[in-house]
C-alpha cells in the first residue's frame, strides 16, 4: 500500500500564523539533543559497567491494595548509573523497563523489575535484512523513545538518526521539512530475545512513538518533517503519513478505543486531533485533522486519563501543565511544576500524574482531580524521561547526565 501524504489547509495556515513566534519550542529539545551535533554541552561519558546504589530498607515490590496514588509519597528506592546517556524511560506490563540512550551510547538498556540490567540493545542494523534493499551495509540509529505492544510481545524504538553508508544528511533540532534531514528507521524489538526483528522506514527524527490499545497500529512523530507516522503492525510498513502542518511535533496520545490520536507541536501552542479510523478509512484531508487546543507555549508530553476523557500536557516554555477537556478542547486547570516541564506519566488509576521538571532538577507529583501539585522530589541534572512500573508501583526517571532514579510509590506511613 503506498503512502498518502495529507494536509489541511485551514488548520496549516492557522499553525503557521502562531509558529512564527515560537521559536522558544525549538530550544525545548534543542541542547538536550544537539550535544554532540551542533556544539552543545556533550553528556558525560558513561562508565564502562552498570552501577546500582540501593536504599535496601525499601523493597521493590508492588502495592496490592491501599489508597490511591493521589493519596501515597515518593520514595527513594535506587539510582541507577554506568553506561547510560538516557533521553527516555518505559516500563512493560512485565515489569521490564527499558531506557533508550540516543546517539552517545547507540543502546537500549533493559532492565528487570529488580532493577538488574538484563540486556542492552545495540541500535546497529543492516537494513536490508529487513526488506530495506538499497541499504546494504550496516548503520547505526540513535533510540529517542520507545513503546511496547499492547500484548508486550514488541517494543517498538524510534531513532533520531541513521549513520553509515546511504545517510549524508543526519538530524538536527533546528530544521524543517525542506532542510533535507534524511529519514530515519523504527525498529521494532522481540521481547523474547531482546533483538530487533523489524525495521519501518519513517519520517526525519522521528521523536514519540506510541501504540494503539488494539495492537493494529503505531503512531511516530517526525520532528523535521513537521508529520505523523502511521505504521502497520501487521506488515511493518508505514501506511500513511499526515501533515501536520506545525513546527516540530512531539507527544502522543491515543483513545482507549484506537480511533483517536492527540498529537503536541512543541513549536507552537497547539495540541492536535487526529482522526485515526478516518485516516484507515481513506477520508479526505479535512476530516482526519483538526485543531484541539491552544493550552500554552511548548507543548511536549500528552498523558490521557484511562476513561479517556482527560488529557494532561507538559508546557516545556510555560513551567507549567495543563488539563484539557479531550473532547471540548477546554482548559480546565493548569500546575506550576517547575521549569521545564518535559515528560510525565500518570499512576495507574490516573489519581495522580508524575512530571520531571527539566531545568529545575525534580520530580513533582500533581493530584489529577484538582492539579493541586502534592510533592516535589529531587533528582540528578537534567530530568527528561519517566515512566511509572505497574509491576512494582515504581516511579522511574532518567537524567540525561546518565543515571535513573526509582522511587516506589507508597502509602504514607505515621510515626
Amino acid at each position: 500500500m503506498s503512502v498518502r501524504h495529507r494536509t489541511r489547509t485551514g488548520v496549516g495556515v492557522a499553525l503557521a500564523t502562531s509558529l512564527v513566534t515560537a521559536l522558544a519550542g525549538c530550544s525545548g529539545d534543542a541542547g538536550e539533543e544537539t550535544a554532540g551535533l551542533a556544539g552543545a554541552t556533550t553528556p558525560p561519558p558513561a562508565s564502562a559497567a552498570p552501577s546500582v546504589t540501593a536504599t535496601p530498607s525499601v523493597p521493590a515490590t508492588p502495592v496490592d491494595d491501599g489508597p490511591p496514588s493521589a493519596e501515597r509519597e515518593l520514595e527513594r528506592v535506587t539510582r541507577i548509573t554506568g553506561a547510560l546517556t538516557p533521553k527516555s524511560v518505559v516500563a512493560s506490563s512485565t515489569g521490564h523497563v527499558v531506557a533508550q540512550n540516543m546517539i552517545y551510547t547507540h543502546t537500549v538498556s533493559v532492565y528487570d523489575r529488580d532493577h538488574d540490567l538484563v540486556k542492552t540493545i545495540k541500535d546497529r542494523i543492516t537494513p536490508a535484512d529487513f526488506g530495506h534493499r538499497s541499504f546494504t551495509k550496516p548503520v547505526q540509529g540513535g533510540p529517542v523513545e520507545a513503546a511496547f505492544s499492547p500484548d508486550g510481545e514488541h517494543l517498538w524504538v524510534s531513532n533520531y538518526s541513521m549513520y553509515g553508508p546511504g545517510f549524508g544528511h543526519p538530524g538536527d533540532d533546528v530544521c524543517s521539512p525542506s532542510s533535507g534531514v534524511d529519514r530515519s528507521f523504527l525498529y521494532r524489538v522481540d521481547t523474547s530475545s531482546w533483538k530487533v526483528d523489524g525495521a519501518v522506514r519513517v519520517g526525519a527524527v522521528p521523536k514519540f512513538v506510541e501504540a494503539t490499545p488494539d495492537g493494529r497500529t503505531v503512531l511516530v512523530t517526525n520532528w523535521c518533517t513537521w508529520d505523523l507516522s502511521v505504521v502497520d503492525t501487521a506488515t511493518l510498513k508505514e501506511t500513511a503519513r499526515v501533515k501536520l502542518g506545525g513546527r516540530y511535533p512531539r507527544g502522543i496520545a491515543i483513545s482507549p478505543d484506537s480511533r483517536t490520536a492527540y498529537v503536541a507541536i512543541m513549536g507552537g501552542t497547539q495540541v492536535l486531533r487526529v482522526d485515526l479510523a478516518g485516516i484507515l478509512a481513506g477520508k479526505d484531508d479535512d476530516d482526519v485533522l483538526e485543531e484541539l487546543s491552544t493550552p500554552g507555549n511548548g507543548p511536549r508530553h500528552l498523558n490521557l486519563s484511562p476513561d479517556g476523557k482527560y488529557l494532561y500536557v507538559t508546557l516545556n516554555d510555560d513551567g507549567r501543565v495543563a488539563k484539557v477537556d479531550a473532547r471540548t478542547g477546554k482548559v480546565l486547570r493548569r500546575a506550576t511544576t517547575g521549569q521545564a516541564p518535559r515528560s510525565s506519566v500518570l499512576s495507574p488509576d490516573g489519581t495522580a500524574l508524575f512530571v520531571v521538571n527539566y531545568e529545575s532538577d525534580t520530580v513533582s507529583q500533581v493530584r489529577t482531580r484538582d492539579m493541586k501539585v502534592l510533592d516535589s522530589k529531587s533528582v540528578d541534572h537534567h530530568p527528561i524521561g519517566i515512566t511509572y512500573n505497574p509491576a512494582t508501583d515504581e516511579v522511574w526517571v532518567c537524567s540525561y547526565v546518565g543515571s535513573i532514579t526509582v522511587f516506589a510509590d507508597r502509602a504514607e506511613t505515621t510515626d
